[in-house]
């Protein structure tokens, strides 16, 4: 009985605590910060924690969701129907991306998903790596576009499976444009800025699923493969 009793008492416990914790979050005037509230959606502009990761998750994996994040984080794109081109080639949750950040781009249709994936890498990995190993501003994000229906590509050919770029799930980013007028392109200066391509590469890895570059292989050499699905890979 007194074992009973003192599993009752702990659950009773938990459960008030539970309870207080939700009380916590929920509360209209809760003094928790909106980036540890799991009850807030993402915002780009909140600092990074531990529930960062799973707030992405969650808004990238919601067209709508996706959109309202976007554009309370003033990022410039046009909202476009899904476009079906077939069973394995399509953009659901299209937007045309034109602008991240401080990060112009030429216009691309990519999924929202990608969007803001790109958006939370430019706030929180691409300009702070440029101020650190550039001492310069990122103006710019070129890119080699992101859908184009077609299988992957791999040293031996084109294998039976579709590329992610044929769902628009990836992006392939070849460069950037400085604040200072500079232009880095990956295949030209990935040696001369190598401190900062690999400071880039390693905080894509933090933002999408899967991300690939010169180091990876030669077909990569000239570019950023970044996925917004996948199992973690970082090359």
């Amino acid at each position: 009985m007194k074992s009973l009793s003192g599993l009752l008492s702990a659950a009773l416990l938990l459960g008030g605590a539970a309870l207080c914790i939700w009380q916590l979050c929920v509360h209209p005037q809760s003094p928790l910060p909106r980036e540890w509230n799991p009850t807030k959606r993402l915002y780009v502009d909140d600092p990074v924690n531990l529930l960062t990761s799973w707030k992405l998750d969650a808004a990238a994996s919601d067209p709508l969701l996706c959109k309202e994040v976007l554009t309370d984080a003033k990022v410039r794109f046009d909202d476009l129907p899904d476009r079906i081109v077939s069973d394995v080639c399509y953009i659901k949750g299209q937007v045309r991306l034109r602008r991240v950040g401080k990060s112009r781009l030429v216009p691309v249709e990519t999924t929202c998903a990608v969007a803001l994936r790109t958006a939370m890498w430019e706030k929180h990995g691409l300009q702070p790596a440029a101020e650190i190993h550039l001492g310069a501003r990122i103006n710019g994000i070129a890119h080699f576009s992101s859908y184009n229906c077609r299988q992957i590509r791999t040293s031996a050919g084109n294998a039976r499976r579709m590329s992610l770029h044929a769902t628009a799930e990836a992006l392939d980013v070849s460069g950037f444009a400085l604040s200072d007028g500079r232009g880095l392109i990956m295949k030209r200066d990935w040696e001369r800025e190598k401190a900062f391509f690999t400071a880039a590469r390693d905080s894509a890895c933090d933002w999408f699923k899967t991300t690939l570059g010169p180091e990876y292989n030669a077909l990569h050499a000239d570019h950023f493969h970044l996925q917004s699905r996948g199992w973690g890979t970082c090359r």
